[in-house]
């Protein structure tokens, strides 16, 4: 659907809103300083502490343990004081793992923070705790993606290559089990992630071969091993007898996170009032109009303060969309801004509670795992 036909704006219009939309970038590129350089390095080191001290409270829920390997058994054997404290090291080693991932990997990763020259928080060289490969996640995600938000045949995002999630991409059998392959998904988001640039359709249609993916399985591979020795072996080992209580730990600690970032990433994206464009749409595109595209092809997510950072300030997803580098603390602040220029000109402005993006998105996964009318693109 061109953008015309969805906005009425003319030429002119939408090369002045690209002018508006400059300028609140440039206004804040100039205005960055201390205060965000205090805020990213705050972010790392609560999510350090988080991390660490969640850790130790797990393993100080063994004291309580009432079981374990070979009948040993914690030191003070008590069910709910076991379960209680266990539950809270879980819980918060699942936030450490969200805040890590949402709102330090994904933002340094995209360059949010280069421009503080500091080579511990650069995109360059920061490795994320997540199985899929930074380098490989920026290929996927920085470039291929957020050049060609929402374009059928060209973001490999839309539907993740195994799910039908706009009326317009023909129908198939395999799409009817894609409610069961949206909630495996969700469990397994980090997999479905680190899976991703292998454009598994490619081999399908039979345009690529197994050779053609090795050296990415390999590089997946290794990635993936030393996550697993980190939550599976090496963490639980130290627990001795009760190996598996620290592995459950973990593995519900991971499984909360994909959970959290499955969620906000295809609310952010996929649920009702989100527009798809076919390439011809992009003949000619100025920088105007690559802004207007992702305004059209983004969801932002109501929500608090906490809510926000946890999401790793991708429930402004529409901002992100249009300033990727932006560093993610400053969204917040130039969102009212946006959404004054959406009004002023006219322009969806498509923002809700995660209820109702969620709900949306997961009623439309539905929906059209079913044979539905395919209207013609344009």
């Amino acid at each position: 659907m061109s953008i015309q036909s969805i906005t009425g704006l003319s030429d002119a219009r939408i090369e002045e809103l690209g002018e508006e939309l400059d300028a609140i970038y440039e206004e804040t590129k100039a205005d960055l300083g201390r205060a965000d350089e205090k805020y990213i390095r705050r972010m790392i080191t609560v999510q350090r502490s988080m991390a660490l001290l969640s850790r130790l409270t797990i393993f100080a829920s063994l004291l309580f343990a009432p079981w374990g390997l070979f009948g040993m058994r914690g030191l003070y054997p008590n069910m709910s004081a076991f379960f209680s404290v266990i539950g809270v090291g879980t819980f918060f080693l699942a936030m450490a793992k969200i805040l890590e991932n949402m709102e330090i990997a994904h933002n340094v990763m995209h360059g949010q923070w280069d421009w503080m020259r500091d080579p511990a928080i650069h995109s360059g060289s920061w490795e994320w705790d997540n199985v899929c490969p930074s380098d490989q996640w920026k290929h996927s995600h920085n470039v291929v993606h957020h050049t060609w938000t929402n374009v059928m045949g060209r973001d490999r995002d839309i539907g993740y290559e195994i799910m039908r999630v706009d009326a317009r991409q023909e129908w198939h059998w395999r799409f009817l089990p894609q409610p069961i392959y949206n909630f495996l998904l969700g469990l397994l988001f980090e997999w479905g992630v680190a899976l991703h640039d292998l454009e598994l359709d490619e081999a399908r249609n039979g345009r690529k071969t197994m050779a053609d993916h090795w050296p990415l399985l390999k590089r997946i591979g290794a990635k993936a091993f030393r996550q697993l020795m980190k939550d599976v072996v090496l963490w639980p080992l130290l627990a001795g007898p009760f190996y598996l209580l620290v592995l459950g730990a973990n593995v519900v600690a991971n499984l909360i996170r994909n959970v959290w970032s499955y969620m906000i990433i295809f609310c952010g994206h996929f649920p009702e009032g989100v527009h798809v464009f076919e390439e011809s749409d992009l003949v000619g595109e100025t920088r105007a109009r690559w802004y207007l595209r992702q305004m059209l092809s983004s969801c932002n997510i109501t929500g608090g303060k906490l809510f926000h950072i946890m999401s790793g300030n991708l429930s402004h997803q529409i901002e992100h969309h249009l300033f990727p580098d932006m560093p993610s603390n400053r969204y917040p602040q130039v969102a009212p801004r946006i959404e004054a220029l959406c009004a002023r000109y006219g322009i969806p402005y498509n923002k809700g509670s995660l209820t109702r993006q969620f709900g949306t998105t997961t009623l439309k996964i539905w929906r059209l795992s079913l044979p539905t009318p395919r209207p013609a693109l344009g």
